[in-house]
């Protein structure tokens, strides 16, 4: 019985193809890692449950193809959609490079206006790093999101990434809540403009 979730939401994790946004996934839901995982054809979709600062919060989770060719499958991805995991690869510089246009494609099709954007990069563990961790938070406290460098390989950061979303999720009740007008909630808009300065294992908008 889902009687004490107090919500559902839907999250997705976007991004180039090859960034690890389906290992991430996986080190989330299930705790594995697989070094041959094959790309994503359209969409993968998980659900986990989790307790969040004493609440219960069940998570549709969209895993989608970085494929171009996937691209007119985007709308239906993006509609209700609470929170966006943004991932780049460490050491991939393209890969964050093209962050500009997945975030655009987000402003266009998200169908929620406070839409929590978090910004990963992932693949830490590579000895081949071709951008640093300031450039990852310049850019995410540019954009006014949340920010941590992670490994879906060692775990690193993955279980914290999520749930940091989903706290500030949790925190925007306008988001989630169907009745927001009499929720007395948060509007982001009023308190996503303060992003931390300095920050060490992660950047976050409170």
């Amino acid at each position: 019985m889902d009687a004490d979730v107090l919500a559902t939401l839907k999250i997705l994790i976007i991004g180039e193809s090859g960034v690890g946004k389906s290992s991430l996934l996986l080190r989330f839901v299930d705790d594995t890692f697989d070094p041959d995982l094959g790309a994503t054809i359209g969409v993968d979709f998980k659900i986990k449950t989790v307790t969040i600062d004493d609440n219960r919060v069940k998570l549709a989770i969209w895993d989608t193809a970085g494929q171009e060719r996937f691209r007119t499958l985007t709308p239906s991805y993006y509609r209700g959609a609470q929170g966006c995991i943004l991932v780049y690869d460490t050491s991939n510089r393209d890969s964050f490079n093209k962050l500009e246009e997945w975030l655009n494609e987000v402003e266009v099709y998200s169908t929620k206006r406070d839409i929590i954007k978090m910004l990963v990069g992932n693949k830490i563990d590579k000895d081949n790093r071709e951008v640093d961790r300031q450039e990852g938070m310049t850019f995410a406290r540019r954009n006014k999101m949340l920010f941590i460098e992670c490994s879906a390989k060692t775990k690193d950061g993955v279980q914290y990434a999520f749930e940091e979303l989903v706290e500030k999720i949790i925190q925007t009740p306008g988001l989630w809540e169907k009745d927001s007008q009499t929720s007395g909630g948060v509007d982001l808009s009023n308190t996503g403009n303060s992003v931390v300065q300095g920050c060490s294992g992660y950047c976050s908008l409170t």
